[in-house]
């Protein structure tokens, strides 16, 4: 018989785990600001290729809360909020930067048009004329469609026949400018002749008597009220002599079925026909034995040949 080997008293079994692997693993060190922002950069750029801007708004504060100003992460969340129409939340944004605001100058000025505040997007304009970082083509666009909505069509025209000089052809800028341009034109033309024209188709009675008749005065608010209550009767009956009848949809109609001409179904057609208005009580027709037949008393004229005659014939003797 061998010698059995000699093993050391520290040796592990063969099969068994070391002890080190037993013990918890160590908690993952957070990795560090550089690396979280090339990942987060790297998911915005796929979030906005992906059309999914909300997402990339959102992307955008992670990056801003690691780094606050970010140029990048700046310009991205403006351009994400204007894309959005959160016109609001980008003119706190610009107002939130101080003075770095005033690169922002021309978002400002669209935002402020987008609501309805053409007074201050004005302003803003103007202060950016004559600066070299500010494009000159996009200023000329947005001062179009302000002088259109302030009612300076003279002014539109002019600038959208600038832009229609210099844009590319065939592109869609070019389609917008002579949509724009169209539109412009029209209120113009209106403004210079059209309302002449339109005095002129007038009766000579009405439009000679146009400049010295005294503008219409407003009636107070209890008159109107008093006029619409008076009114209401008659114009509650008119509703109701204009109203028409109720369309019926013929995909609800049976087949072979002409609404108004054919007759309508008997309403008790659900009901047993013992309980119908039109079910007569008649004589139930009996079976076999004595129900047959008709009775008649004992005794009587009637029972007796109908007793007697109901017997069978016998046979003559030979």
């Amino acid at each position: 018989m061998p010698p059995k080997p000699i093993t050391s008293k520290g040796a592990t079994k063969p099969g068994a785990k070391p002890a080190a692997s037993r013990q918890k693993a160590a908690p993952k060190q957070p990795l560090p600001v550089a690396d979280r922002l090339k990942r987060l950069f790297t998911s915005l750029c796929a979030q906005i290729d992906g059309g999914h801007f909300a997402n990339a708004i959102k992307t955008c504060d992670k990056i801003l809360r690691l780094e606050p100003r970010d140029p990048d992460a700046l310009q991205t969340k403006l351009f994400l909020l204007l894309q959005t129409d959160q016109y609001v939340a980008a003119l706190a944004m610009i107002a939130g930067e101080g003075d770095a605001g005033d690169e922002h100058a021309f978002e400002k000025a669209y935002s402020l048009y987008r609501l309805h505040r053409e007074d201050e997007a004005a302003s803003v304009l103007e202060g950016m004329k004559g600066q070299d970082q500010v494009d000159d083509r996009g200023l000329q666009h947005l001062e179009a469609q302000l002088a259109y909505r302030q009612g300076s069509y003279q002014s539109a025209v002019d600038l959208y026949n600038q832009l229609l000089d210099t844009a590319e052809p065939d592109s869609e800028e070019q389609s917008d400018i002579l949509t724009n341009l169209e539109a412009a034109q029209k209120h113009l033309d209106f403004i210079e002749s059209g309302f002449l024209h339109a005095l002129d188709a007038l009766p000579t009675s009405i439009s000679n008597s146009l400049q010295t008749a005294p503008p219409p005065q407003q009636q107070p608010a209890t008159a109107l009220a008093s006029v619409a209550a008076a009114s209401a009767p008659a114009r509650d009956a008119a509703d109701d002599a204009t109203k028409r009848p109720k369309k019926v949809r013929m995909k609800r109609v049976p087949k072979g079925v002409v609404p108004g001409v054919t007759p309508p179904p008997d309403p008790e057609r659900w009901l047993k026909k013992s309980e119908r208005s039109t079910f007569a009580n008649r004589r139930r027709r009996g079976g076999g034995g004595a129900t047959q037949g008709v009775v008649e008393a004992a005794g009587s004229g009637a029972g007796q040949s109908a007793k007697g005659a109901g017997g069978p014939k016998g046979k003559r003797k030979k």
